[in-house]
């Protein structure tokens, strides 16, 4: 069933054979090592070659500007999006060379004339166009948050992309209202998760996760869903009709596309809307107009990072809410695995194999 979607990728071949080739899994001479700058440098893994490892270079590092904030980075989450980058699949291709990393926490060392808002010392988690999966990184200032004092840097590093997806998606597109029934694909993952979390404990609706394994759906039903479909072993169309006496769901949060989405937009209610927040199974689905007009359902799409050029506003909200629900214990991202950053080739492996639940973090401390 697994092939059916695709998870089988050609990325994770090529990382299969080439780290076989080298040493074990958690060993740091698993990657290449660049002789350091003449000046003050950092370690960063850099991506110098599409679909090969990461190799660890020393990194030079540079002045700030006057809006701009150094991070000593404590942790970066490890999105699919970073891999797929690594590839060149992802929507934005960034030059070679480059250091992936869409989120981190960490605390500042230092300031820009102008910066206002964060101080040295301050704990912070913050977004990137990259550049994260390293000792340290330059962000401007007003995409920083504040550590509460009640988060952890894993939880921490964990939170903006994940949850600033599903809270986006969930409330700022399609709407949620309480009592709806959501249905959540790869429910065991990052940005599953946290929508499972989300739509569970925030906006209080009632979740059915779906998931390739038992185990991913018994962690979802304990992450808030009232019910769960491994869909390796039945029938997703066929179990939502017994879950919701044939009535459908309100909403759909998909990160699989394939035929997981195909179901899943079947099995939309009157007006319902199905959120495509991704295509992890490897196949980009089309969407049959008809039956959009037929039950008066819409597909939404949701490219969360793009509203950081489009509408500040509303990117700098999701993230800030995410801050705010964890700090209040109404939300707490489940952390799945941690890696060294040394071992940065190895944790893209396990997100690629789906053998991580939650979130994969790297430390750096």
């Amino acid at each position: 069933m697994a092939a059916r979607f695709g998870f089988q990728t050609v990325p994770e071949r090529i990382f299969r054979q080439l780290l076989r080739r080298g040493p074990s899994v958690g060993e740091s001479s698993s990657i290449n090592r660049v002789s350091s700058q003449p000046h003050r440098t950092y370690r960063a893994a850099v991506c110098t070659e599409l679909k090969k490892p990461l190799v660890l270079q020393d990194l030079q590092a540079t002045e700030l500007k006057p809006a701009e904030v150094r991070v000593s980075v404590h942790c970066c989450g490890v999105n699919f999006a970073d891999i797929l980058a690594c590839q060149g699949l992802y929507q934005e291709k960034p030059p070679l060379p480059f250091t992936p990393g869409m989120e981190f926490s960490g605390c500042v060392v230092e300031t820009g004339s102008n910066v206002t808002t964060v101080q040295e010392g301050d704990r912070v988690m913050g977004v990137s166009g990259g550049s994260a999966m390293a000792e340290e990184c330059i962000v401007d200032q007003k995409v920083l948050w504040k550590i509460p004092e009640e988060v952890g840097y894993e939880e921490a590093a964990a939170l903006p992309v994940s949850y600033g997806t599903g809270l986006l998606a969930l409330q700022h597109r399609a709407a949620t209202q309480p009592g709806e029934t959501v249905l959540v694909t790869a429910a065991a993952g990052g940005a599953g998760l946290a929508a499972v979390d989300i739509a569970a404990h925030v906006l209080q609706a009632k979740v059915i996760a779906a998931a390739g394994s038992d185990e991913k759906c018994v962690l979802a039903v304990q992450k808030g869903a009232y019910a769960s479909i491994n869909y390796n072993t039945s029938n997703l169309k066929e179990e939502l009709k017994k879950l919701t006496n044939k009535k459908g769901v309100n909403v759909v949060f998909d990160a699989v596309g394939g035929d997981i989405f195909k179901d899943a937009l079947s099995s939309l209610s009157w007006e319902g809307r199905i959120l495509v927040v991704g295509f992890a199974g490897g196949s980009i689905p089309s969407v049959p107009a008809n039956l959009l007009l037929l039950k008066n359902i819409s597909a939404m799409g949701v490219f969360w990072g793009r509203y950081r050029e489009q509408d500040f506003p509303v990117f700098s909200q999701s993230i800030s809410r995410a801050v705010q629900l964890c700090q209040e214990g109404k939300i707490r991202p489940h952390i799945g695995a941690v890696f060294k950053l040394q071992q940065v080739n190895e944790a893209f492996l396990q997100v690629m194999q789906r053998a991580s639940v939650g979130k994969v973090v790297l430390s750096m401390k």
